[in-house]
């Protein structure tokens, strides 16, 4: 076997890939053809079993958690930069394959091998992405622009193998002809190397600006308003967070995110329509000016976490949601008495099943189509999304596509992927800070301001304690939640001593019951343990 021919095509699939990345993705921002890393991507955690999903997520999160990095920040790009460099390894894979059979067979270097390459590459990627995609694109185009990809960079693979000269010929050359091929060896990669890392970095560079060129941000539609200068119901409150405390409203661009695919699910609003249908009297077709202007408006505070969340968890954020009880609308179409559940289904492939009866004794669960008085942004399930109180996100779909009224339970999306049928928030209390540069004086006293947040999904905090040294714990003061269904922001001003300390917070929820303090892992039902932080002062 020439191992020189082989190494090659490694060496072609390694340097030829990204610039065919650079292509697709530039593809995609100007025109909106697939883009086939993240299709394969996609595909693949929804085929591969739920337990090996559920592993690379915790392996994920406990990896960035280990090295410092704030998981709600860096999630999804960790996730789409796994994915790029699981097409890269693709292609390296097959490239070596390819060198391998050329050092085998001398006609594999023939053109003709480019074209069967990129054919074979080709085939199953563009099955993949015709099926998952979220091109609005015809599928003959999506699959001519594809195939012209595949077979140009097969063709590649072919002349970058074929170009490379052959150091382990069977008739050893003279020095000074083994020099002259080394130096076109290095000639010839020295010009391809510069060739592919200039098509990559501009294909790559001009779909970044396209991405954020007006009217492609990720957001329901061109409003940019935020919540700068919003009056919170709690603004007198006269318990002041401790500096450092995270911010008790999320803004919309912090809020945590997390989806099944590599990027947001887009659906065109202006052509939306959400069939309720299945064991109703009145099936409906709602647009969202029908949701917007033909039901009353219901305004909810609103802290949603998510259970991959550890304990100190960055997975949970707050903002005002804006939507049409779920009951009214049910209401209106006529709910046969032999109905059970409704069973929603979203455009990212995700789906849930949701208990009538809940619905029942819960007037606020609703459909929502605005956060923070704006649209829903794209990457946060825009047109619509459901909200139920004390339910970790795992249960509430975003970008809902459909709703069916149903007499059978099905289990949802992640219930399949063995976690907790009921997903109930459990108690949790996190440090955000012990603020050591902003030492109050009392007297003769020095404090130490600590803070952070309290959560138990709807029904709320009622006492937050903190212990210092493992000593005897301390009631720490509350500030007024922003509604029933938030977090609770609590601080302690401890008095100040020098040395190491280790600070732990736990809390109790509005029903008497305290947070579980024995430390259990997030599946299947989420995190349980005391949070604490060491502080050297």
């Amino acid at each position: 076997m020439n191992k020189q021919i082989a190494g090659s095509g490694a060496l072609a699939g390694a340097l030829l890939t990204p610039p065919l990345m650079a292509l697709m993705i530039l593809g995609n921002r100007l025109a909106g053809f697939p883009f086939v890393p993240f299709d394969l991507f996609d595909w693949i955690t929804r085929v591969l079993p739920g337990p090996l999903i559920t592993l690379a997520i915790d392996t994920m999160i406990d990896t960035m958690r280990l090295l410092g990095i704030n998981v709600a920040a860096t999630a999804k790009t960790a996730e789409q930069m796994t994915a790029l460099l699981l097409f890269v390894a693709l292609g390296v894979a097959v490239g070596t394959l390819f060198g391998l059979l050329a050092s085998r067979h001398s006609t594999a270097l023939h053109p003709t091998m480019g074209l069967w390459l990129g054919a074979l590459l080709a085939l199953p990627l563009v099955a993949i992405s015709t099926d998952i995609s979220q091109s609005t694109r015809h599928p003959l185009i999506n699959i001519t622009w594809l195939a012209l990809l595949f077979l140009a960079w097969g063709l590649a693979v072919n002349t970058v193998v074929a170009g490379l000269p052959d150091s382990e010929a069977r008739v050893e050359p003279a020095p000074e002809v083994r020099e002259v091929e080394r130096i076109h060896r290095r000639q010839f990669l020295i010009r391809l190397g510069a060739s592919t890392a200039t098509i990559t970095v501009l294909g790559g560079g001009v779909a970044a600006l396209l991405a954020q060129a007006p009217g492609t941000q990720e957001t329901g539609d061109s409003s940019d308003e935020r919540s700068s200068g919003r009056r919170l119901p709690n603004a007198g409150d006269p318990v002041n967070p401790a500096p450092g405390t995270r911010p008790e409203y999320t803004p919309l661009e912090d809020h945590y995110k997390v989806f099944l695919r590599a990027e947001p699910t887009v659906i065109d609003g202006a052509s939306y329509l959400l069939p309720i249908t299945g064991l109703v009297d009145t099936p409906l077709m709602l647009t969202l000016d029908d949701l917007r202007d033909n039901y009353t408006p219901r305004d909810q505070y609103v802290t949603l976490s998510c259970i991959s969340g550890r304990v100190g968890t960055t997975l949970i954020s707050t903002t005002q949601w804006t939507g049409v009880s779920l009951h009214e609308i049910l209401a209106e179409a006529g709910v046969r008495p032999e109905a059970r559940y409704l069973y929603i289904t979203s455009g990212d492939g995700f789906y849930e099943t949701v208990s009538l009866s809940l619905i029942d004794e819960d007037e606020r669960i609703m459909l929502c189509y605005a956060w923070d008085g704006n649209p829903l942004p794209v990457d946060h399930g825009f047109p619509l999304r459901i909200w139920i109180p004390d339910r970790y996100g795992m249960k509430q779909p975003k970008w809902i596509t459909s709703i069916e009224v149903t007499d059978a339970y099905e289990e949802g999306y992640w219930v399949r992927r063995n976690w907790d049928e009921v997903a109930r928030v459990l108690a949790t209390s996190v440090i955000d800070t012990v603020a050591v540069e902003t030492i109050i004086e009392d007297g003769e006293r020095r404090l130490v301001p600590i803070g952070g947040i309290a959560f138990a999904g709807a029904r709320e905090i009622s006492k937050v304690e903190v212990r210092v040294d493992g000593g005897s714990w301390q009631e720490a003061q509350l500030r007024a939640p922003l509604s029933e269904t938030t977090w609770a922001i609590w601080r302690y001003d401890w008095p100040y001593s020098s040395g190491e300390h280790t600070f732990e917070v736990r809390c109790v929820d509005g029903q008497g019951t305290q947070q579980i303090e024995d430390a259990r892992p997030t599946r299947p039902s989420g995190a349980t343990g005391i949070h604490s932080r060491e502080t050297l002062l």
